[in-house]
């Protein structure tokens, strides 16, 4: 089955994301926050991430979120402006200059080694985004009129207030009204809401979702349906028992065109094993493994493999090349530090062609 992606020459953007965009704050290397003399400044939210790859990668995006009218506000801006990220329609907000509402969510990132993984602390209430409401995005007039090929949004923004999920309700009834493909990252955050919270909010706009993508933990407590035989610690992840839960989704949903997810293996905050699964048209497609992967900052690595995987069926490849873009592009992604894609087109074309780390000279 081919996918019926609207035509580039008739949409200003090939993809657009909907969320919250923060900025992260973390110690040097592996410091701990609580000895830091110094922080880096990173900018960074699940939905942005995916469109700045994209835009890396070479594609026309946008990104719509809601951000204060003040320094830390436009850092964020100046951040996907210097990719070709358009952020025209992100909404401003008045700053009230002490940030009672509507201000910059901030998060702090301890980034893991060893036995100590990475931890992150989130400072993000009363956020500009979470603050968001129907009515104060032309949604019509971006997806309908100006074009948009590709919807990306998830369960983060969907689980920062009831204003922020029915924002995502009127978006993606817009972008469906509109023949944009819509795809959904479930990405349950505990400190964000409860599982039955996610499950009363989601199970609704999954009637508006082509494509899911989310890892176990995602798919049992945001949409209810669990892989048996994983244990808690999730150290092993039984590939045939996971496209069982698939298969059960599928079967409860039938109008999804594809579920995809990654599989992480931790074998320590630094070193993972790590590929990918995609479900499409029936059949399932598995990336190429990437053992004791070496991981400089594994932050955004989701989002590395949800962008590779839009790319790729923007671009008309075969499910089982958009699933190797996606995994070829979370494990470089992990290469980097902070949060946003530093990789080229270039270099994922170069490990999916076989390529090693042998230095280029």
């Amino acid at each position: 089955m081919l996918l019926n992606i609207r035509p580039k020459e008739s949409c200003k953007y090939d993809a657009l994301s909907l969320g919250e965009c923060m900025i992260r704050l973390s110690p040097p290397g592996h410091e701990r926050l609580e000895f830091a003399r110094h922080l880096e400044v990173w900018v960074g939210g699940g939905e942005y991430n995916v469109t700045y790859a994209l835009a890396r990668l070479g594609l026309a995006t946008a990104w719509v979120g809601k951000l204060p009218q003040n320094p830390l506000g436009h850092f964020i801006l100046n951040h996907g402006r210097a990719v070709g990220v358009d952020m025209g329609h992100v909404v401003m907000a008045p700053y009230d200059g002490v940030g009672k509402k509507n201000r910059v969510g901030l998060n702090f990132t301890e980034v893991g080694t060893g036995l100590r993984p990475s931890v992150t602390m989130y400072d993000r209430g009363h956020s500009a985004a979470s603050l968001m409401t129907p009515g104060e995005v032309d949604w019509e007039a971006l997806f309908a009129k100006q074009g948009v090929r590709w919807f990306h949004l998830g369960g983060i923004f969907t689980a920062l207030s009831d204003s922020a999920a029915q924002v995502a309700a009127e978006a993606m009834a817009a972008a469906k009204k509109a023949g944009t493909i819509v795809s959904y990252d479930l990405n349950f955050r505990s400190k964000l809401w409860s599982s039955q919270k996610a499950q009363e909010i989601t199970r609704p706009l999954v009637q508006y979702m082509d494509f899911v993508i989310g890892n176990e933990e995602d798919f049992q407590k945001v949409l209810g349906f669990a892989v048996e035989g994983v244990d808690e610690k999730l150290l092993k992840l039984p590939v045939e028992n996971y496209k069982g839960m698939v298969s059960r989704v599928k079967e409860a949903y039938p109008h999804l065109l594809g579920v995809g997810t990654t599989l992480r293996e931790v074998v320590s905050g630094l070193v993972n094993h790590w590929s990918a699964i995609l479900y499409f048209d029936g059949a399932f497609y598995e990336s190429r493994r990437y053992e004791n992967l070496e991981i400089e900052d594994r932050v955004g690595g989701g989002d590395g493999f949800s962008s590779g995987l839009i790319y790729g069926f923007l671009n008309g490849q075969a499910p089982a090349e958009c699933v190797e873009l996606g995994a070829a592009h979370g494990a470089l992604l992990q290469s980097t530090r902070g949060d946003t894609s530093m990789i080229t087109k270039e270099e994922v074309l170069h490990v999916l062609g076989g390529g090693t780390a042998r230095i280029k000279r």
